[in-house]
């Protein structure tokens, strides 16, 4: 769309994005390499590392990822029974690395989650666990906590239990090569099952009332060879949403286990109140596809196509709905809110370990429930501690991606000064409040050109979903500020 070329990534050489991405890590106080005695204890922890006794080796699991991951949480194996299925869920045992309260336990509820920079990311847990003892990697021997699921043949839980095992992947596969896999008709049986049991477990979100904003989401990658960034814009893949709703599932399972039990905590989030969902109707109506509200928002929003303007409009807009989440511990007493509205239903953080502190907890709370025994005291001491400790790390995640985007998105276009680009207004008009961000007092928006996929700010009068001409005239790399005008 964009008639103004522009080399497709920049070269990191650049010494100022270099120097300005790893000034992120100090400047958002990072987490630096992991302290000595806590990378001792990981060590110990794979040396003397013992795997569970119930083998489910001869289990075909598979893993699906992006291609470049090898901090793998999960590894999935659908089979038919009878008129349903037969869901394995394997989750990597990553409490079995870590003991309770030493110097490993103290780093994790230090750092929260792994942390995603383009310079590289920041692992929860050290490599010598996440990315190779405790990853379920493909022909390697593991431990893993495995949710056993039997589905009706419309793919809804019958029944679910979660019990440790040890198991072995059969194969690495990336979104991209299992789609092309389904595709082409050529794929494993496991992948046919999972699009048929996915495109079922979608149906049921549908009637729950459960929704997904299905975004094209931007991503920082580095170019082959390591020269330099791009940014890629992309509608996640089909193959990317049933992967998903085996996720979704699992959490729901583990948040009616603890809610059965009195004891854990959930990811809730409230529903959309009034005013918000008034002024998402109006938007809707504003930009042609109007929401009548006779069908579920959720439902709504699947009907979006991200590659219309005004309706990729919509779903910026749509952001304003999936606001308030939280994490909610009980032991002994349920508390009032349990729903996650966005799915419909509560909802727990389980399946990925290796990559977020919280879910190490929810395993081994499930596991004791479904097996009848004792939740460790470890675990229950902890329940008050992590939404504090999650929210801050949620936050902090949170605004390196988005000062990382704006730092790649500004070396970009560094160059292009004066460049004319076309682009879409993702939100209209509104007056500048004057406090140096604009020039005057005058009215802006914010727009988005699709080559290279950059959001920013553009002074004008601008109406939401609409295609428009404009120019770069600012892109400082160090102040992370792109600014453009609209073309008269």
């Amino acid at each position: 769309m964009s008639h103004h070329r522009i080399a497709p990534n920049v070269d990191d050489s650049s010494d100022q994005l270099a120097e300005s991405l790893a000034a992120l890590r100090t400047e958002l106080e990072l987490p630096a390499d992991y302290p000595g005695e806590a990378l001792a204890e990981a060590r110990a922890a794979v040396e003397h590392h013992q795997l569970p006794t119930r083998d489910l080796l001869d289990i075909p699991f598979v893993t699906i990822d992006p291609a470049t991951s090898t901090d793998l949480d999960q590894a999935l194996f659908i089979d038919r029974a009878g008129e349903g299925y037969k869901v394995l869920y394997a989750i990597a045992d990553v409490p079995s690395f870590v003991v309770p309260d030493g110097a490993l336990d103290a780093e994790t509820r230090q750092r929260g989650q792994t942390y995603y920079a383009p310079d590289g990311r920041i692992p929860l847990h050290p490599e010598v666990i996440s990315e190779h003892a405790g990853s379920l990697l493909a022909g390697q021997d593991c431990g893993a906590f495995v949710w056993d699921f039997d589905l009706d043949a419309k793919a809804d839980v019958v029944s679910v239990s979660v019990a440790r095992a040890k198991v072995r992947s059969r194969a690495k596969l990336s979104y991209k090569g299992a789609q092309e896999q389904i595709d082409s008709g050529s794929a494993l049986p496991v992948l046919q099952l999972l699009k048929e049991v996915g495109l079922k477990r979608v149906e049921l979100e549908r009637k729950r009332g459960g929704a997904s904003l299905n975004m094209p989401e931007q991503e920082i990658v580095q170019a082959t060879g390591g020269g330099g960034y791009r940014i890629v814009a992309a509608p996640s893949l089909p193959v990317e949403d049933w992967n998903a709703q085996i996720s979704l599932m699992t959490g729901m399972a583990a948040a009616r286990m603890m809610l059965d039990g009195k004891v854990g905590i959930l990811r809730t989030m409230p529903a959309p109140d009034e005013r918000s969902l008034l002024h998402f109707k109006r938007q809707t109506q504003a930009l042609g596809k109007p929401w009548d509200g006779d069908i579920t928002y959720g439902e709504y929003l699947r009907t979006l196509d991200a590659s219309d303007p005004k309706q990729l409009a919509i779903l910026h807009s749509a952001g304003t709905l999936f606001r308030g989440a939280g994490y909610t511990p009980f032991d002994g007493e349920i508390p009032e809110d349990v729903i996650q509205s966005a799915i419909g239903a509560p909802y727990a953080h389980t399946t990925a370990p290796l990559r977020r502190l919280i879910d190490r907890f929810v395993l081994v709370i499930c596991e004791a429930l479904s097996g009848g025994h004792d939740i460790p005291q470890w675990a229950r001491d902890a329940l008050p501690t992590l939404p504090e400790i999650m929210a801050s790390s949620d936050q902090l995640a949170g605004k390196l991606e988005r000062l990382a985007l704006d730092t790649v998105e500004a070396a970009l276009v560094a160059n292009h000064i004066g460049g004319e680009f076309d682009a879409v207004v993702i939100s209209g008009s509104k007056p500048s409040n004057g406090n140096g961000n604009g020039n005057g007092n005058g009215p802006y928006g914010t727009i988005q050109i699709q080559e290279p996929a950059i959001t920013a700010r553009c002074d004008g009068e601008l109406e939401s979903g609409t295609q428009v001409r404009v120019r770069l005239v600012k892109a400082d790399i160090a102040s992370r500020e792109i600014r453009f005008a609209l073309v008269a």
